[in-house]
């Protein structure tokens, strides 16, 4: 297994992802391709003291950045680590990809470099949110913010074949992100979608609400990607200003100080919970190849987790499912 990474992308490059990925090859059994600055990248291996056989360099002299046109700039930059770094998996010299850069960029590579999945006329990207029950996934969080109908049934799938084998749910529950739970609600592009996904197979339970994105309601939450991405962006947000507010109330008294104390654990299991470093980071779903998409912040812990969940998609033959999800439905 060996696993492609842009080691110039995200706010903290190559710094922690060079970390993340030493993490990485030490406790998992895969081997790492760092792609970009030759100088740089050996330069953060010798500081780490890491002089291992199982990460390898593929220089490129350019980086996308986050500021960037995604398809001017791939198009322009064509030595940059974003488009270098797919063109491995291409020509199968990396099974996967992983990247924390310009966001649109990979998208937009991966799908002019690797074409999409037979039946597949958009990608989507896909988070795991953590909700009350377990985990749920959401899809599209950013990729295609004009989508028709159909895509989001085509998302539907993707989401149903990667909850099974890599999220393990038998049977996973489907939801409608909509202004209302009724079939009446919405545009009538959104009543199309929600008559669209009753005639699939899928296990659909239709319409779902805003509310119901962390109640556990669903396994899936599908959703065009303007509405997804301002979902998540949202919700980050609302976890990040909650957790300040409750230290800030607890770090205001002596009373609170001291039962902080006896809550220690029990706060660090729920900042593990919304932590999405845990997750490491969202698969590009319908691409014909492993893509996986990192926050921009992603810290060493993420790009670990990120490489390992990529690895996983490659083994348990995500693409294969979801081809055969597709003549199914």
């Amino acid at each position: 297994m060996r696993i492609a990474v842009d080691a110039m992308g995200g706010d903290y490059a190559p710094e922690l992802i060079i970390n993340g990925a030493i993490q990485a090859v030490k406790e998992f059994n895969l081997d790492v391709v760092l792609v970009g600055d030759k100088a740089a990248i050996e330069k953060l291996l010798k500081k780490n003291q890491y002089s291992g056989s199982h990460i390898e360099i593929f220089p490129s002299s350019e980086v996308i950045e986050m500021d960037e046109p995604p398809a001017l700039s791939v198009r322009r930059k064509r030595d940059s680590s974003i488009v270098r770094g797919i063109e491995l998996v291409k020509r199968n010299e990396a099974d996967a990809f992983f990247s924390a850069g310009n966001t649109g960029a990979v998208a937009c590579a991966a799908t002019l470099s690797l074409g999409l999945l037979t039946g597949i006329e958009r990608p989507g990207i896909a988070i795991i949110v953590p909700n009350l029950k377990n985990i749920s996934l959401i899809i599209d969080v950013g990729a295609n913010i004009d989508p028709k109908p159909s895509h989001l049934v085509q998302y539907g799938i993707m989401a149903d074949v990667y909850s099974r084998y890599i999220l393990n749910k038998t049977n996973p529950s489907i939801g409608l992100l909509n202004i209302g739970e009724e079939e009446s609600k919405g545009t009538d592009f959104m009543k199309e979608t929600h008559a669209l996904f009753e005639q699939s197979r899928l296990n659909f339970i239709g319409n779902v609400e805003g509310k119901d994105l962390f109640s556990g309601k669903c396994d899936c939450i599908v959703c065009d990607g303007f509405v997804g991405n301002v979902a998540l962006k949202v919700s980050e947000s609302l976890a990040e200003t909650l957790m300040i507010f409750l230290k800030r109330e607890i770090m205001s008294n002596f009373m609170g100080k001291l039962g902080a104390m006896f809550l220690r654990q029990s706060l660090k299991r729920i900042k593990k919970k919304v932590d999405y470093a845990e997750y490491g980071g969202a698969p590009l779903l319908g691409i014909n190849g492993v893509v996986m998409i990192g926050h921009g912040r992603s810290n060493s812990k993420a790009v670990k987790n990120a490489i390992r969940f990529a690895a996983e998609e490659v083994e348990r033959k995500v693409n294969d499912k979801i081809l055969e999800g597709m003549k199914k439905i």
